[in-house]
């Protein structure tokens, strides 16, 4: 008797799911499914499990195709569970190709193909709510964002648009989605909701289009690169019952929110100076940032970061700004600014460079003490809360899974479920920060051609 095992976590069962299951028992004569638990899921960074443990392994049963269903609980329980259960070969979806080669010690190890072209009936019913998520973009950011939805519930990245067919083509068959369109309007209609990633100089063109098509929006940072554009796609949101929301992974993490809750409670009393500081070193000149015609340049790719946490913590009432940039002398995009924003009775500084590295760490200042996060703080984990007697320090930790990617589609399936926009980045300050953007182009002569563009 050849025995096969499978694991999942078979939230909102659909016919992908289904497919899976029917292809694994085919392999063999006896399938056992492993299904993850609640726990188990966490520890993982697996986010927004719609439904119950008992709930997964009831809908499992259904099918008819597992002999037997067991829970994953631990890391390294498929070892035992291969050995426990007798089991000839191992079986999961080609999404996670070689993360389970250390299993063929034990077993035979295969890699399903994803199942293609499965109906929008099936994907999005009253029963399942499974979402149709179609990317904008084939690039960095898009294949890492693909790699990050596996570990977000509820959704189905069903399809790709992209302008170069022979890239966006590449694209479709590497991640074995369902479809690829150089055609916008066909793209569409494939999907209920959208992930732009894109161009800056492009967002709102896509964004918009894709309202008015009665699409969800998820968009990169920045949102648009001026003040008008972000309330005109905000109004057509609010105007069609959408969600439309800006892709600034940091402010979706769960330590950066604790990080804010905590700040803002007085814990370190008036807060009157934030310092936010985010650099890396990109050498390749060739690349999107270092292109003046796509609005690159370390403001437009960095600064909405150091914003957000500025503006949460000390509000949109801003009296004045003062900024220094450093440009480079061959493709005359910024490599360095840094920017003092000025309040009645506070003071924040940002600080940002893709040709000059410094520490990227972020310091809040009150009346009473200080908050420290260390590098890389947009990736915040761990915090500090310190007072003028040093052997008084509050110690915070609360994990950041993988890319963190996954935060800001969370937050976007649960938005779009309960049907109104999440409160961690408001229109408001969304608004607020294409404003900053909006200023920081109109300081420099060589960005009117691209403000006129975008």
């Amino acid at each position: 008797m050849k025995r096969v095992i499978t694991y999942g976590t078979f939230d909102l069962l659909h016919q992908g799911h289904i497919n899976i299951l029917k292809k694994a028992k085919a392999l063999g004569d006896y399938l056992v499914v492993g299904v993850t638990g609640d726990d188990y899921d966490y520890s993982r960074g697996k986010l927004n499990v719609f439904q119950s443990l008992a709930e997964r392994i009831e809908n499992v049963k259904k099918t008819g195709y597992a002999d037997e269903i067991i829970v994953e609980e631990y890391l390294g329980q498929k070892v035992s569970d291969i050995q426990k259960y007798n089991i000839d070969t191992f079986v999961v979806g080609s999404d996670w190709k070689g993360k389970f080669d250390y299993l063929k010690e034990y077993c035979e190890v295969i890699y399903l193909n994803r199942t293609k072209n499965i109906s929008s009936t099936e994907l999005r019913n009253k029963k399942n709510n499974v979402l149709r998520l179609g990317i904008i973009g084939n690039g960095r950011i898009a294949a890492r964002f693909l790699k990050e939805s596996k570990y977000v519930s509820g959704i189905d990245v069903c399809s790709v648009y992209g302008r170069n067919e022979e890239k966006v083509k590449q694209f479709y068959e590497k991640f074995e989605l369902c479809y690829y369109f150089t055609n916008y309007e066909k793209f569409l209609d494939t999907v209920d909701a959208v992930y732009i990633a894109t161009p800056h100089t492009t967002h709102y063109e896509f964004a918009k289009k894709a309202l008015l098509r009665n699409k969800h929006v998820l968009c990169e940072k920045p949102l648009t690169l001026s003040e008008d554009f972000a309330r005109e796609l905000f109004s057509i949101a609010e105007k069609n019952k959408l969600i439309l929301m800006e892709a600034i992974k940091t402010v979706y993490a769960p330590c950066f929110n604790k990080l804010i809750n905590i700040a803002k409670s007085g814990i370190v009393g008036k807060i009157v100076d934030v310092r936010a500081t985010f650099t890396k070193l990109i050498d390749d000149k060739s690349l999107r940032e270092y292109n003046l015609q796509l609005c690159g340049g370390s403001f437009t790719e960095l600064a909405t970061y150091p914003l957000c946490v500025i503006i949460k913590l000390l509000g949109s009432d801003i009296k004045e700004i003062y900024l220094k940039s450093i440009f480079d002398k061959y493709t005359n995009v910024d490599i360095f600014s840094k920017m003092n924003i000025e309040y009645t009775e506070a003071i924040a500084t940002l600080t940002v460079g893709i040709g000059v590295k410094s520490e990227g760490d972020l310091v809040i200042s009150g009346t009473k003490g200080y908050i420290y996060v260390p590098a890389p703080w947009w990736k915040t984990e761990f915090f500090e809360v310190k007072a003028e007697d040093p052997g008084k320090v509050q110690k915070f930790f609360t994990k950041f899974d993988g890319d963190g990617l996954r935060y800001e589609l969370s937050e976007f399936v649960k938005s779009i479920n309960r049907g109104y926009s999440s409160y961690k980045l408001s229109s408001n300050e969304s608004i607020l920060i294409a404003k900053i953007m909006e200023y920081f182009l109109k300081k420099f002569p060589q960005y009117n051609y691209v403000l006129q563009k975008a």
